[in-house]
Order: C-alpha cells, then sequence, then structure tokens
C-alpha cells in the first residue's frame, strides 16, 4: 500500500537525517525533562524549602532521562538496529547459503535506500550465479551420464567394489558393496570398514597390504560373524586400498538399487581431535522423531528419520525412515498431525531395537536436530535399553538459526526454510524423515554462512550456540 502524507515524506529522509534524528529526539526529550523537572522542583520549593525542591527536580529528571534513553533506544532498536540484523543475515544467507533472488525491502524499510541497494546487489549476484548455474549444470548433467554408466557396468560384474582411505574409512561404494554393506548395517560413506567387518582379521588383513605392497586375498568374517566374505585387499598409489568382495555366492541380489555413492575428498580428510576440525569436514547426522505426544518424560516415539551431511553434502541413499512401535495406542491428536497409526506401527520394533540401528547410523558422528533437546530425551530415556551412550556431539539448528539470524527472529523450522530458501514438500511435513531431510538441507547453508561469521570449528560453534541456550528452554 503506497504511503502518503506524513509518512511518505519521512520515508523519503536519508539514513543519515533518521539518525540524526533519533539523537534530535533525546537532546529535545532530555531539554524538555529538565525543564519540566526544574519547574516542578521550583514550584514544590515555594511551599517547603529550596533544597528540598531542587532534590526532587534532580530525582524526577533522572528517572525521567532514563525512561527517555529507554523509550528512544526501543526505537532505534526497532527501526535501525534489527533491521540492520535482519539485513546482514539476508546478505550473508545469500552470499554463502546459496539463497537465490532479491532481498525483502521490508526488512529496513527504515533504512532510506539501504535496503533497495541490497536488493539490487543480491539479484545482481544471483543472476550471475545463474549464469555459472547453467554452465556448471550442463557439465553435471555429462558426468552423471558417465556415473550411472559406470554404476550400470560394475553392477554387471559379481564383484563388490569399495575404496578405503588410509585410515580405513570408506571413500567409496558401488551398488554391490552397498548389497554387502547393508547386510551387517547400513551404509555410510567416512565410516571405518571395521564397522562391517570384525576388526581383527580385517586390521592383520590391512597390515599385510602394508607391508607387502601387494593385493592380499582372506576370508574376512562379517561383524555379526554370521557371514564371511571373500575380499582381496589391492594397495592404491598415495595411500588407501581397493576392497574387492566376491558376492557370486551371497544371498543378496547385486542390484543397482543404490548409486554409485563415493566422495574422494575423504582421501585428504583432515586428521585432529573432533572439536577442533573444520566444520565442513566433519559428518552429521540429522535426524527427526514423531511421537505420541509432547513430553519425553512419557511419551513414546512412533517414528525416526535421519539422513548424513559429509563433507557438507547430503549423502544420496544414506538414510533411516523407520516406524517404531511405542508399545501403547497413539492418540487421535497425534495421528492427525504426523499421520503414523496404531495399524502401521503393529509389527514394528520397539525404541530399543530401533534406537540400536539409529546408534549404529549416527556413530562417529555429530547430531542434529531442530530443537534437539527434545527428540535427544527420547532416545536418552531409554539408553539403558539400547545398551548404548548418546555421548556424541549434539548441534541444534534453533540456535544456528539464532546465532545467524539474531535472537528476536523467529526460530520455527518453517520459519527457517522460507529464509533460507528450502522447500518442504507439504506431503512430507511432519514426517520424521521429511523434517530431517528439511533440517539437513538447511544446516549444508548455514554451514558456509557460519565460516563467513568466523565459527570455524565445532568447538567455536558450540561455544558460541550456549550464548542462546534460553531460546531452548522456553521451546520446551
Amino acid at each position: 500500500m503506497p504511503l502518503s502524507g506524513p509518512m511518505a515524506r519521512l520515508s523519503r529522509l536519508s539514513l543519515r537525517l533518521r539518525v540524526f534524528l533519533f539523537f534530535c529526539l533525546l537532546a529535545l526529550g532530555g531539554v524538555a525533562l529538565m525543564l519540566g523537572a526544574l519547574y516542578v522542583g521550583w514550584q514544590r520549593a515555594q511551599v517547603s524549602d529550596a533544597t528540598n525542591g531542587f532534590t526532587f527536580a534532580a530525582i524526577l529528571a533522572s528517572f525521567g532521562l532514563v525512561a527517555l534513553c529507554a523509550g528512544v533506544w526501543l526505537l532505534f532498536d526497532e527501526n535501525v538496529a534489527k533491521p540492520i540484523e535482519s539485513l546482514s543475515a539476508a546478505l550473508r544467507a545469500r552470499a554463502h547459503g546459496g539463497v537465490a533472488g532479491g532481498v525483502d525491502k521490508d526488512l529496513a524499510r527504515h533504512l532510506g535506500d539501504l535496503a533497495p541497494a541490497a536488493s539490487a546487489l543480491s539479484l545482481q549476484l544471483s543472476q550471475s550465479t545463474l549464469v555459472s548455474a547453467d554452465r556448471v549444470a550442463v557439465e553435471t548433467a555429462r558426468l552423471a551420464t558417465e556415473k550411472d554408466r559406470l554404476t550400470a557396468l560394475l553392477s554387471e560384474i559379481p564383484v563388490a567394489t569399495l575404496l578405503l582411505s588410509s585410515e580405513g574409512r570408506i571413500v567409496l561404494y558401488d551398488a554391490q558393496a552397498a548389497e554387502v554393506l547393508a547386510s551387517q548395517g547400513q551404509p555410510r560413506l567416512n565410516a571405518p570398514l571395521s564397522d562391517y567387518l570384525q576388526p581383527g582379521p580385517l586390521r592383520t588383513a590391512l597390515h599385510r597390504v602394508a607391508k607387502s605392497g601387494r593385493e592380499v586375498a582372506a576370508p574376512l568374517p562379517g561383524a555379526d560373524g554370521r557371514q564371511s566374505y571373500d575380499v582381496r585387499l589391492r594397495p592404491m598409489p598415495g595411500g588407501g586400498c581397493m576392497v574387492l568382495v566376491d558376492t557370486a555366492h551371497l544371498e543378496e541380489s547385486p542390484t543397482a538399487a543404490r548409486p554409485l555413492t563415493y566422495d574422494f575428498a575423504l582421501l585428504d580428510q583432515p586428521e585432529g581431535a573432533l572439536h577442533e576440525l573444520p566444520l565442513p569436514s566433519l559428518t552429521y547426522t540429522i535426524f527427526d522423531t514423531e511421537t505420541t505426544g509432547l513430553l519425553p518424560h512419557k511419551d513414546e516415539i512412533v517414528q525416526i528419520g535421519a539422513v548424513r551431511i559429509v563433507n557438507g553434502r547430503i549423502v544420496p541413499g544414506e538414510r533411516i525412515d523407520q516406524l517404531v512401535n511405542p508399545g501403547r495406542p497413539i492418540p487421535a491428536a497425534s495421528t492427525r498431525v504426523h499421520r503414523v497409526t496404531d495399524a502401521m506401527v503393529a509389527d514394528q520394533p520397539d525404541i530399543a531395537e530401533a534406537g540400536r540401528r539409529f546408534h549404529r547410523f549416527a556413530q562417529g558422528s555429530v547430531i542434529v536436530a531442530h530443537n534437539a533437546p527434545f527428540d535427544m530425551a527420547f532416545l536418552h530415556r531409554h539408553k539403558s535399553r539400547m545398551g548404548v551412550e548418546w555421548d556424541h556431539p549434539v548441534l541444534d539448528t534453533v540456535l544456528l538459526s539464532a546465532v545467524l539470524f539474531g535472537a528476536s527472529q523467529t526460530h520455527t523450522l518453517d520459519a527457517l526454510c522460507t529464509r533460507l530458501g528450502v522447500e518442504i514438500p507439504p506431503a512430507l511435513r511432519h514426517t520424521a524423515l521429511g523434517d530431517a531431510m528439511a533440517t539437513a538441507d538447511v544446516l549444508t547453508r548455514m554451514l558456509p554462512m557460519l565460516h563467513a561469521r568466523g565459527l570455524g570449528t565445532l568447538a567455536a560453534v558450540l561455544t558460541e550456540t550456549k550464548r542462546h541456550g534460553r531460546l531452548l528452554a522456553d521451546l520446551n
């Protein structure tokens, strides 16, 4: 709606003049208060004595000045400080978080030409980015075609292929290797192969490879001890090892249900204490739960959804979408929210088994959730039944949002997705996997923004988020 009258004239004022008006208000208000207080003090002195009158005037003026400063500060905070904070966060989201489009001019409508100038700059940046993205998309399509052909070729050969880093972590696995890994647990990039094969025999085989510098063949038992695999380990130039598993005799069908999954950057993964490593190099497990209610001390989980981020990107195919039998009826009000019914969970595992599966999936990673204390409270309550310890580092996207966008903003998942240009399909909203995927997408955009703010390590981020812990207390 177009502004008219005084508001229209005010909107044409420069930012410097608007700030000057705040100081004018403070000065004029202070003078008026002093004169008013002196007049009241003089009146009081007429009926008592001068000391009493001017002491009263000083007290009155002091309280008046404090009230005036508080009022002017509220005006300044609402019309200058908060808009600048919102505008800077929006610009960072576009500069580092991959958000496209111009800046909403209403974010800083009281800051003169600053918002239109920021919007014009972000639009120009978006247009340049789109041109570059078109070029990248063409090359990406070509590489994707080649990758599909390679995946199909590997799937026709009865050999599962994995590539390990020099630390024994999985850098690549093909479709058949995914089947082999799945027989022992959820396939995971950057996970140690010892999570799937018994550590002792595997360590012996890897030592033989390192010592001889030649291919070594050995039967290696699975982590569950029920299966054994014919494995060949071949050293790679520059470190690392290729692992070939004969799948001809396995019960699993060698299909290409999962794509070729890899990240060669893991070959050069930095080493060090988890809290001191660069944020992008960490592995994250992002999860969400749906429950019978909102009381972690008495309600139960009915669904767990989780995805993984490795080297700053979501890994396709590495996810959990697990229904959980809560051992009690699901209230109709809860079913209306998450659409999970008693019939759907009747034959599903209980929280002890589902929790163990999720714990294995999250092993060696940073756990991330939106309002993490709520979801983690359910897991901690049943840890003795699961036989696990939830000692992972935990990040909360509510607190990350407060760090990046200011505590005064709204920090719901919907608001955060809108702010960062993430879409949640309506059919997936309020499902555990759908909300976990949205939170993961949000996190991939937040990580470079945190780095741009000088928060480059997990330790630095955890220290900063502690300043906003009150937000979670209010939510829970």
